[in-house]
């Protein structure tokens, strides 16, 4: 079994520069929905090669159980620690540097996979698991906690491995107790105002959809509040009150991680990528940037690429 190239050696690179690579989901090389593989086994066909950044078009749940390495989500670093589980959105950019002897568990599947077995569209997104942010880290299991996700991806683990009826539909309904357990003891804790809660649950994800198109080309609030019919006061209000920070702060940091995606995979120059993030004048753009990470452009690409 292959899974998409993500895991091998044959990330693209033009004269030595690294290149962001984006993939499918592959069963032997044939275009799937699910697969499950343990990191050893990763390991192995990697032969010793360490992974490169890239993204793909499906979720991942990353399931270290012993050894050590590095996981880096759109230039923020994680330590990778046993029973220390990473949830990966599609289109983030990552990275897995493991160290020697890492074992664990790999599970990946598509948003048709939920779709085609009776997981509701909002299922993830009401999840506190999976962010759009670059803010990734890892969730800490254990005691009975731990105990209960080993019986879900046991139970997956044998139903995937075998030729049952109803096959996939048994992995889902595992899978998807599997996710509400960890949601159940994630950090980022529910809005106690249930009405307020299911109100900002819709408001900020039709925000961020909004924002993941059109983030080239608005960069004001009043922009998406006028377009979700609501008071830019309003909107920033929701989402902070959701997420902890206001609709201006989102929309910059959307703005900024493609900045930085843009500058270290690709060789546009400064002016290239401000005009191809909607700002007019280059020097607004190289304000920006500075304001926002401490850095100019230049310096945070050559920092990114030693």
């Amino acid at each position: 079994m292959q899974v998409a190239a993500s895991y091998s050696s044959l990330a693209a690179r033009d004269h030595g520069m690294k290149k962001i690579y984006s993939l499918e989901l592959l069963d032997n090389g044939v275009p799937c929905s699910f697969v499950l593989k343990t990191m050893e086994e990763i390991a192995d066909r990697q032969q010793g090669i360490a992974d490169d950044p890239h993204r793909h078009n499906y979720y991942s749940v990353i399931w270290p159980f012993s050894g050590s390495g590095r996981h880096v989500v759109d230039f923020n670093e994680y330590l990778i620690l046993p029973h220390h589980i990473f949830f990966v959105s599609p289109r983030q950019v990552h990275q897995i540097i493991s160290g020697p002897e890492t074992t664990g568990l790999v599970i990946l599947f598509t948003p048709e996979f939920l779709m085609k077995n009776s997981i509701r569209e909002d299922f993830i997104s009401n999840l506190r698991l999976f962010r759009d942010s670059s803010e990734t880290p890892a969730l800490p299991i254990s005691g009975p906690m731990l105990q209960n996700l080993l019986q879900f991806a046991g139970r997956i683990k044998d139903v995937y491995a075998a030729e049952q009826e109803h096959k996939y539909e048994t992995i889902g309904a595992y899978l998807k107790l599997f996710l509400i357990e960890c949601n159940g003891h994630c950090s980022l804790g529910p809005d106690q105002n249930t009405q307020n809660a299911e109100v900002g649950k819709a408001m900020v994800q039709r925000f961020k959809n909004m924002v993941e198109t059109r983030f080239h080309q608005w960069h004001q609030v009043k922009e998406y509040a006028c377009a979700l019919s609501v008071s830019p006061n309003y909107l920033n209000e929701v989402i902070k009150s959701t997420i902890g920070i206001p609709a201006k702060d989102f929309i910059r940091n959307r703005l900024l991680l493609e900045a930085k995606r843009t500058a270290v995979f690709t060789d546009k120059s400064s002016k290239e990528i401000a005009f191809e993030l909607g700002f007019g004048d280059p020097s607004h753009f190289s304000k920006f940037f500075k304001t926002g990470t401490g850095r100019s452009l230049l310096e945070f690409k050559q920092s990114e690429s030693v």
